[in-house]
């Protein structure tokens, strides 16, 4: 990719416009009014765009902020208890407040730089000599890039500014919209990009496809209860998409199998050493402590050292033991002095660090293989795992949740998700009881790929009609007791990160995350704070 696009898009991430400075004619130098006079840098534009969806090769702008929201679930402990947890503890803890938000902060300002950037592109690319085929690729790239930057937003914070066009200094200002207004455009972006993508092949791996909006349409729908878009938007995928779910569950997470033929979109990593562009996730999650001696090869190049963060719960573990989960259990979980599952030859009691653990367990979905790391010279930084945005499994699940609220066959749908794992058909379940198995289903297949907080948050307890994170969080919340009461030989051991995980919790304000204090400073006081903070 072209040095000038990193220029282009720092330009557009401070939201400046070229009429707030001196206008100067420089001979040699690209600037905004002079790129986008070619495919090929509309195309890298676009690239970057699409990059900056998750920037899995930078820990702390998007991939720390992805896992704190899963420490702040019952499925993840912050994990590493040997190093400060400044940047993890607000949220995971729920003691998080508009001037203490730890890494939430870089969420909110990374989207925003994003969208910054795709609004720029948007208006540039509309007026680019380039055929009108091209436009439209990039364009509907560029809108997807959008919501999705808009989506994630709505849901941390709910309604937060809107804004569709490029912004300069003097536009800064801007009030909050509503979260429904925020959804709305999002639906806008995500239509008008599946029509602009309608005639590009969805077999480029990497790039955004009208199946990618199709799939975000669906979710957002769900969110929204909006059941009948839900079932419409994720039965298209199914039925007309050119994806299948993969035969072995573990061969989505396989860094041999990037972009395989479950995977709808995801963030890219590559191992050439090099450049920067692998994967911190694996990093920043994997096990801390490692050692040669516990290797059967006694060899330092078998070592990855991580830094253990977001490490799963013993509760994560019994609900996949409840059900005989085998599969995903082992899929998802390694605990310690057990064969990494699919490694079990080279790394057969994979061991690491039990004082800086508090579960003794790690993410296998983030787990890269023995041969792998043989082969790299440079590790941190340099990891060949693309992280999946969004898969097919995803989408049967969306339509089982949407087939119960619209009188349904919910039941084939999740039957179809556990085949694939060997487990038995579910029969005969109805109304709170079928319910509960379809969140359940979903936590199972889905668990440390980023929608676990948003779930909990959004679905209702049938019992309570409540959001189902007040069950588990708070003083009395079942998860919070769970952990009071546990005998767990590991996570009971080392207290280092409180056992109590969850008791904080305040349902008065903790379904969405603070806006920072920054922001609402910086818009004058037009930007108002979030109930309760």
């Amino acid at each position: 990719m072209k040095k000038i696009l990193v220029s282009i898009l720092a330009f557009a991430a401070v939201t400046v416009s070229c009429s707030d400075f001196i206008e100067k004619d420089e001979r040699g130098v690209q600037t905004i009014e002079n790129y986008f006079q070619t495919a090929q840098e509309c195309e890298n534009y676009v690239n970057e765009l699409t990059r900056r969806l998750l920037i899995p090769n930078d820990w702390y702008a998007l991939v720390a902020p992805r896992v704190t929201n899963e420490m702040a679930t019952d499925d993840a402990w912050m994990g590493n208890t040997g190093q400060d947890n400044s940047a993890h503890r607000p949220s995971s803890q729920y003691l998080i407040t508009p001037d203490n938000m730890g890494d939430m902060n870089s969420a909110y300002t990374a989207h925003f730089y994003t969208i910054q950037s795709a609004n720029i592109g948007l208006e540039r690319i509309a007026a680019s000599p380039i055929t009108d085929a091209q436009k439209n690729q990039y364009i509907g790239e560029s809108l997807f890039v959008r919501a999705y930057c808009y989506y994630e937003l709505v849901n941390l914070f709910g309604g937060v500014p809107l804004y569709t066009t490029s912004l300069g200094t003097a536009d800064l200002k801007l009030q909050r919209s509503t979260a429904e207004e925020v959804y709305a455009q999002i639906e806008a972006d995500l239509k008008e990009s599946a029509t602009k993508l309608e005639n590009i092949p969805a077999a480029r791996n990497g790039r955004i496809n009208k199946w990618a909006a199709y799939a975000l349409l669906a979710r957002v729908s769900l969110f929204q209860e909006k059941w009948a878009e839900a079932k419409t938007y994720s039965n298209k995928v199914i039925t007309e998409g050119p994806f299948t779910l993969e035969t072995n569950f573990l061969n989505i997470w396989n860094v041999n199998n990037h972009n395989g033929v479950e995977s709808i979109l995801e963030a890219q990593s590559s191992d050439v050493q090099d450049k920067n562009l692998g994967s911190m996730l694996p990093t920043l999650s994997g096990a801390r402590g490692e050692d040669k001696k516990n290797f059967p090869s006694n060899d330092a190049q078998d070592v990855l050292d991580g830094w253990g963060w977001c490490m799963p719960t013993s509760d994560l573990e019994n609900a996949y033991l409840s059900e005989n989960d085998v599969v995903r259990r082992r899929s998802t979980i390694t605990k310690w002095g057990e064969a990494a599952y699919g490694d079990e030859v080279l790394n057969p009691t994979h061991k690491f660090s039990l004082s800086d653990n508090k579960s003794g367990r790690i993410c296998r979905k983030y787990y890269i293989p023995i041969a792998t790391r043989r082969a790299l010279d440079k590790k941190d930084g340099h990891l060949p795992l693309n992280i999946p945005l969004i898969r097919l499994a995803e989408m049967y699940l969306t339509r089982a949740e949407a087939s119960y609220h619209t009188s349904g066959d919910a039941l084939a749908d999740i039957n179809i998700i556990r085949a694939r794992v060997q487990l038995e058909p579910k029969t005969n379940l109805s109304g709170a009881t079928l319910l509960k198995q379809i969140y359940k289903e979903r936590r199972l297949e889905l668990a440390f790929e980023g929608l676990r907080l948003y779930d909990i948050r959004r679905e209702k307890d049938p019992t309570t009609g409540k959001p189902v994170i007040e069950t588990l969080m708070g003083p009395n919340g079942t998860f919070v007791q769970y952990n009071l009461s546990s005998t767990d030989p590991y996570e009971t051991t080392n207290t280092r990160e409180s056992q109590d995980k969850g008791i904080n919790f305040n349902p008065a304000k903790n379904l969405l995350w603070p806006i920072p204090q920054l922001e609402i400073d910086l818009s004058g006081g037009l930007i108002k704070q979030n109930p309760g903070y």
